[in-house]
């Protein structure tokens, strides 16, 4: 059987090339002693403490003696700064502002922001062996307008920081609870991983500079990867073996220390699949949570079909292929070691489906990928919810035919009862990609908020 890529995400902007419809998408989170000719670092303290950081600098290297004393913290430990309850995080896109206008600022009109934990941001590029911007305009330069602004007051044209970033620091000065982590790779930017395994620590040390860059260093509470895959296929492929994960988490978290060190992960339980080929058990140990993609184990790149959900939570009859569904990967993660507090249960807020389909139940065929309005076979939640409303449930997770179109897709109901699952696991909480895919009253993210309480 030919097999799918599942577990994708793009980093992708307005221009960008596009998968074509009917292309396959396979191949598809101790710190160590302080280097050598490097300054002692203690531990991170609340992020705006950290704007009079340059000011400190002669304070603390005085205190030289209690920050040794104070990175002598046990092998393996992460951060002391993750959430007390459950995550609840979100993706938030730099090319949201574009195509689908849509900002920081509607995290705070739909309410999402008040129900999130984290956020991560998506994406800053990996190439060259080091961590890079992704969009500099959108991250850093755009200017807004009072009406797109959080706060309702407008950047100006000589203030040291405007777009995503400051927008996000205005946020949180709303929510100063809420954390935020910059997320690097994604399915188009995994390949820089290759080359960052060439000097592991030197690649930490500038994803390090680059998340703590004076100018935007209070609005980031630590760095999450989302290497497509370690040691497997994606858009690229990866032959680095089964321990280069470790490698990379462990010089990440040295570099970040108790800052929050978090990856996105595959959800591949197949024999011999993903999760097979890394040890995310060994890797766990440095990471604060991993993010399982537990989506797009089924779409349209298969153009013909069987239409498939593409975010089944349990196996069901007629599966196109076994290994693909969220508790197989959960089962899967956790005998080899990784504790289940650390993962966390993806949610996508968009569907994917078919045209060509005459068939209500899954396992029709098909002719092609639906139409999307940015990508054929894939459509956000908030359109397809009046669009094509779902007609059944299956595996825990809902689909809907209209007309000679077939879409799955999660809705509220079938989010909460995935959110029951993550609970009866004892997993760490739940993430979603992404935030621009909800209603402009938030209903998928207060389903995952009263599903968790």
């Amino acid at each position: 059987m030919r097999r799918t890529c599942p577990f994708r995400r793009r980093t992708r902007w307005p221009g960008a090339p596009r998968a074509a419809a009917g292309s396959t998408p396979y191949g598809s989170t101790e710190e160590p002693p302080v280097r050598s000719g490097t300054s002692p670092r203690v531990p991170r303290g609340p992020r705006p403490v950290r704007r009079a950081a340059a000011v400190l600098t002669a304070l603390l290297l005085a205190l030289t003696a209690l920050t040794a004393t104070a990175q002598a913290a046990p092998a393996g430990k992460a951060a002391a700064t993750r959430a007390a309850g459950p995550v609840k995080l979100g993706y938030f896109t730099n090319w949201a502002g574009y195509d689908r206008n849509h900002h920081v600022k509607n995290l705070e009109t739909s309410g999402t922001a008040a129900k999130l934990t984290h956020i991560n941001y998506a994406f800053g590029n990996v190439t060259s062996g080091r961590c890079t911007l992704g969009d500099a305009y959108a991250d850093h330069d755009r200017a807004y307008t009072a009406e797109q602004s959080v706060d309702g007051v407008a950047d100006t044209w000589d203030q040291p920081l405007r777009g995503n970033f400051n927008q996000l620091r205005k946020l949180k000065e709303r929510h100063p609870d809420l954390k935020v982590l910059w997320s690097f790779g994604g399915w188009t930017w995994s390949g820089g991983f290759a080359d960052a395994l060439k000097d592991p620590a030197a690649f930490a040390r500038s994803c390090r500079d680059l998340v703590e860059d004076p100018r935007w260093a209070d609005v980031f509470d630590g760095i999450d990867l989302d290497w497509e895959y370690p040691n497997a296929c994606g858009l690229s492929c990866d032959t680095s073996g089964p321990k280069a994960f470790e490698t990379m988490m462990r010089a990440m978290r040295a570099e970040f220390g108790n800052d929050l060190v978090t990856a996105a992960i595959t959800a591949d339980a197949t024999d011999g699949g993903k999760i097979d080929a890394t040890d995310y058990a060994g890797a766990a140990q440095y990471a604060d949570w991993y993010n399982v993609m537990t989506y797009d184990f089924f779409g349209a790149w298969a153009g013909t079909g069987p239409t498939a959900p593409h975010s089944p939570l349990t196996s069901y009859d007629g599966i196109p292929q076994q290994g693909f569904h969220s508790d197989a990967a959960v089962a899967k993660l956790t005998a080899q070691g990784v504790p289940a507090a650390k993962l966390l249960l993806g949610i996508g807020f968009y569907g994917r489906g078919w045209t060509g389909v005459s068939q209500d139940a899954p396992g029709g065929s098909a002719s092609g990928a639906a139409p999307g309005r940015y990508e054929a076979g894939i459509e956000d939640y908030k359109v397809l919810k009046t669009s094509c409303p779902a007609t059944g449930t299956v595996a825990g997770t809902a689909y809907a035919r209209c007309g000679n179109q077939w879409w799955s897709y999660d809705t509220p109901a079938t989010i909460e009862g995935k959110m029951g699952y993550a609970k009866q696991q004892g997993l760490g909480g739940a993430f979603f990609w992404e935030t621009s895919g909800d209603t402009a009253d938030g209903e998928l993210i207060a389903a995952i908020d009263r599903g968790l309480s």
